[in-house]
């Protein structure tokens, strides 16, 4: 078990978050005297802003707004040129803790986010996701994604539709750094917050270093997210005690030298 930030100095962490959400958790590490290498799987583009103003326009027949991830916050409000005012006709809910952030220093008001899970099964537990019945909720997020959350809206007499304001793609690029330091035992975690950055994780890292990949402990979000990796071949798993930055941090941290699973 590590014991001090000093032994911390010998540790590299690979973190796989869009470019522009990882700077808050690399920071984070490297307070701790870890170092963290930037990978990140995904890049998040924005989607055409025509269609997205039509549906805007459309927001006050609406009873609840439902937003993702904060990447859905940023983007929907990019789209309406940065103005809030059609947004505050309805309830909004927000799925995670850095959703409600991004939705208050916007200046809107949520109404609804889950207690204590952070995540879609979460919010279907709240009271308020309970009584929908003949009530309209529009999801805000990015292109495809689960289709948990309105399934069980719908099967429970909400009426859902969808505004997609972002796609999630591939990065167009190979850091030969990451792969030679696979190869050297250079790389001695790797935080995880979706499914499809994990997948792109493998299509991006060289087919002859997957199996050391395996090998490296992984730290994911969700227990979702631990039986997709165990799944795809990863011997070393721990599931963050929430999605936030400092929980990710804590959990890398007691990676360090310690078997997890």
């Amino acid at each position: 078990m590590v014991q001090s930030k000093a032994e911390l100095n010998n540790y590299s962490v690979l973190v796989t978050r869009p470019k522009r959400q990882a700077e808050n958790l690399c920071q984070l590490l490297e307070q701790q005297g870890l170092q963290a290498i930037r990978f990140p799987t995904l890049e998040i583009v924005a989607l055409d802003h025509g269609g997205i103003q039509q549906q805007l326009a459309m927001l006050k027949q609406y009873h609840w707004l439902i937003f993702i991830s904060a990447n859905a916050v940023n983007f929907a409000l990019s789209a309406n040129n940065g103005r809030i005012d059609a947004f505050k006709y309805c309830s909004i809910a927000a799925v995670g803790k850095a959703t409600e952030k991004a939705l208050s220093r916007s200046g809107l008001a949520v109404q609804l986010v889950p207690a204590s899970r952070f995540n879609t099964e979460g919010l279907l537990d709240t009271s308020e996701m309970n009584n929908v019945t003949a009530k309209s909720c529009l999801i805000i997020r990015g292109k495809g994604g689960r289709e948990t959350l309105a399934n069980c809206l719908r099967m429970r007499g909400a009426q859902v539709d969808y505004l997609e304001v972002y796609s999630r793609q591939r990065p167009r690029y190979s850091d030969r750094s990451v792969m030679r330091l696979l190869k050297t035992g250079g790389v001695n975690a790797i935080t995880m917050t979706s499914g499809e950055a994990l997948n792109n994780l493998l299509a991006m890292i060289d087919l002859e270093l997957h199996d050391t990949l395996y090998l490296v402990p992984i730290i994911v979000i969700s227990k979702r997210l631990k039986e997709m990796a165990k799944e795809m071949g990863f011997k070393h798993i721990a599931v963050a005690k929430s999605p936030e930055d400092y929980a990710i941090t804590d959990a890398v941290i007691l990676s360090m030298g310690s078997p997890i699973n």
